[in-house]
């Protein structure tokens, strides 16, 4: 195994510079980095259905008892009160979790993928709100953290679908050169 990378981390923002040097593991570290999450969301999503848990999922009782010192408690309790909502929660939740999770293990729209799940970790985040500064820790926020960091690498195009999917021919012409916009859901 070849232990020597030429790729290079290099980022200014607001004045400040990174850079570095990755090691040559790290490709598979973001491959499997992004399949760990997506197995994670994907079963997260499985178990809400009847079939594997025993009882169909219902967010009405998660949302009508967030914590009041959560900001989103006001809305999450006017979400729970209305049922045509809450019947919409109970079918996307579960479906998007494996919708997400089958997107991350294929490597297929990562970014869009990710951002889905860094989405749904903040609000669940939101709704369990602690209400004390350790709370940068807690376990929905550090996955958010992880779908954002995936979709940022481009985990896609490393030993996934997106790298095909970008070179489609659409036109004469690669997906991604036909379709710029294209690199905020690929990647």
């Amino acid at each position: 195994m070849s232990t020597k990378s030429q790729n290079r981390l290099e980022s200014q923002y607001a004045g400040i510079n990174l850079e570095g040097q990755p090691h040559a593991l790290s490709a598979w570290f973001v491959v499997l980095l992004r399949v760990m999450i997506g197995g994670m969301i994907l079963f997260a999503g499985l178990g809400k259905y009847a079939i594997f848990s025993g009882e169909a999922f219902d967010a009405g009782g998660y949302l009508a008892n967030v914590d009041a010192v959560s900001p989103a408690s006001g809305l999450f309790a006017l979400m729970a009160e209305s049922g045509l909502f809450m019947e919409f929660v109970n079918v996307i939740v579960p479906l998007t979790q494996v919708l997400i999770g089958l997107a991350l293990i294929t490597g297929a729209f990562v970014r869009l993928a990710a951002l889905g799940g860094a989405m749904q970790m903040a609000l669940f985040y939101l709704g369990g709100w602690p209400a004390e500064w350790l709370a940068v820790f807690d376990s929905t926020l550090i996955y958010a953290v992880v779908f954002l960091a995936v979709a940022a690498f481009g985990a896609g195009r490393i030993l996934g679908l997106d790298k095909h999917i970008e070179q489609l021919d659409i036109g004469g012409e690669p997906l991604i050169e036909k379709y710029p916009a294209a690199k905020y859901i690929l990647g």
